[in-house]
């Protein structure tokens, strides 16, 4: 499937729009790092590290699972396939919209997907705490992302339907890169704008918007197998 600049907009609109999630899941590391930044670095540089660390872990698993997808997605005869790929990723999209908006949703379930391999990287953030150092803070960030969350899970799904490793990194880099203004306004305004994301109109509003871009993508579905065949859900 091809990944088109529509789709890549989307998944970081998907990504800034979970900054609600985002603050809730990160924030207390993120304030955490402000206390442990070493006096001659600078705390915008502490956050900027772990941020990167988090978004390089969503490439890996991007890769990862673009991988898994380059390995009978692009065959004709797995066409059926595709086409349930991609309405069950719209269908998580709904559910996150809803989950968002702090509704009862499935997604809390596929988080429960993840919690046997957190379980295994966790104990390893332990080495890289205090994170009082640049290094640390990368470390810790790639260790973090490896947490257990809907809203990565739901991109990840997406990612599986772009057919190559490097079309899944492009798609969790542009959903990672949406999550970070709201985690670095986080670690700026700490408690005051993590109270401002997770309000209750911010995440109806939200939620709306992302539960939009699932019913738009089951509008579609309908074409989805002429523009497959023709190339057209690719980047180019």
């Amino acid at each position: 499937m091809t990944v088109t600049w529509m789709i890549l907009g989307a998944a970081v609109l998907t990504g800034f729009l979970g900054g609600v999630h985002c603050a809730g899941m990160c924030g207390g590391i993120v304030t955490a790092l402000v206390g442990q930044s070493a006096g001659n670095i600078r705390p915008w540089l502490m956050h900027l590290a772990y941020n990167a660390g988090r978004i390089a872990s969503y490439a890996l698993a991007g890769a990862a699972v673009g991988a898994i997808g380059s390995l009978g997605l692009l065959l004709d005869e797995w066409l059926p396939v595709q086409i349930f790929v991609y309405v069950a990723a719209n269908l998580l999209l709904i559910a996150l919209g809803l989950y968002l908006a702090g509704m009862r949703s499935p997604i809390t379930r596929l988080e429960h997907l993840g919690a046997g391999l957190w379980q295994r990287v966790q104990p390893l953030t332990r080495r890289f705490l205090p994170a009082d150092s640049a290094p640390k803070a990368l470390a810790l960030g790639m260790l973090w992302g490896w947490l257990p969350c809907g809203l990565v899970y739901t991109v990840l799904f997406t990612a599986l339907l772009s057919g190559s490793a490097l079309k899944g990194v492009i798609l969790m880099l542009a959903f990672g890169l949406g999550t970070l203004p709201n985690l670095m306004a986080a670690a700026v305004l700490l408690q005051r704008s993590r109270s401002l994301l997770t309000g209750r109109i911010a995440r109806i509003c939200s939620g709306a918007i992302v539960m939009a871009f699932g019913a738009y993508g089951l509008a579609h579905a309908i074409y989805l197998g002429g523009q497959i065949r023709g190339g057209l859900l690719c980047i180019v």
